[in-house]
């Protein structure tokens, strides 16, 4: 089945730019060039990926990747400027999956959506791999990408969907940060206290008492592992 692709930006020429090349790599690529429309279509349409600009009309793309994730886990790029690093921390924490910065390579570009979507896919599961995860009162569904305590459905990001999904898979097991950064976000360098952060929300959605958490442990002088 073809992947599509959801582009945001009012830069026609950008937009132009990214649809060629993405149709180009066998994409289905639809544009849009206001906030509030990005989040209507994606809403009445989920596409596969949405490749986000920051700077849009109606409203940014900080509110509009917020609203993505309250609504469904799917995968996102950023476009930022180059000096708006305060933006690309807000968006990377807000669950977006990778960004570029303007001006950037379409080949690049390209590259970045097929390892975003490909981290996206290796979610599916393999022949015997379990679909339903347990653990106490957390219930995941890895095809429905949901996670519920007790009855209870909890919304999390694509990112901590995925890091859970990671953890609750390799059970008892203890791992560094870098280990979690390369593995969840597919990043071989890069600021570990990201995973720090995610493992915080996660306690905060998923622990009965994040402050002294029952399944997300830390290991000292090590990093994290999932305690069923």
């Amino acid at each position: 089945m073809t992947q599509r692709v959801l582009v945001v930006d009012d830069d026609p020429n950008v937009a132009e730019v990214v649809t060629r090349y993405l149709e180009r790599e066998g994409y289905e690529v639809e544009t849009v060039a206001d906030g509030l429309v990005a989040v209507d279509r994606a809403t009445a349409d989920p596409p596969d990926l949405v490749v986000l600009d920051l700077m849009l009309p109606g409203i940014d793309g900080l509110e509009v990747c917020r609203r993505l994730r309250s609504l469904a886990p799917v995968p996102v790029i950023m476009l930022t400027a180059k000096g708006d690093e305060t933006d690309r921390i807000i968006g990377l924490d807000l669950g977006a999956d990778d960004y570029l910065t303007k001006p950037f390579s379409p080949r690049e570009l390209t590259s970045r959506v097929r390892a975003v979507l490909r981290r996206a896919n290796a979610l599916l599961p393999a022949s015997g791999t379990p679909t339903h995860l347990t653990a106490g009162d957390i219930a995941v569904d890895v095809p429905a990408r949901e996670a519920r305590v007790g009855d209870t459905v909890v919304h999390l990001t694509a990112r901590e969907f995925e890091l859970l999904v990671y953890l609750m898979r390799n059970p008892r097991r203890a791992f560094r940060r870098e280990e979690l950064l390369e593995a969840v976000w597919g990043w071989s360098y890069g600021d570990a206290s990201t995973v720090t952060v995610h493992i915080r929300r996660l306690r905060e959605k998923l622990e009965a008492d994040p402050t002294t958490p029952a399944h997300l442990l830390t290991v000292w002088s090590v990093g994290y592992r999932f305690e069923p």
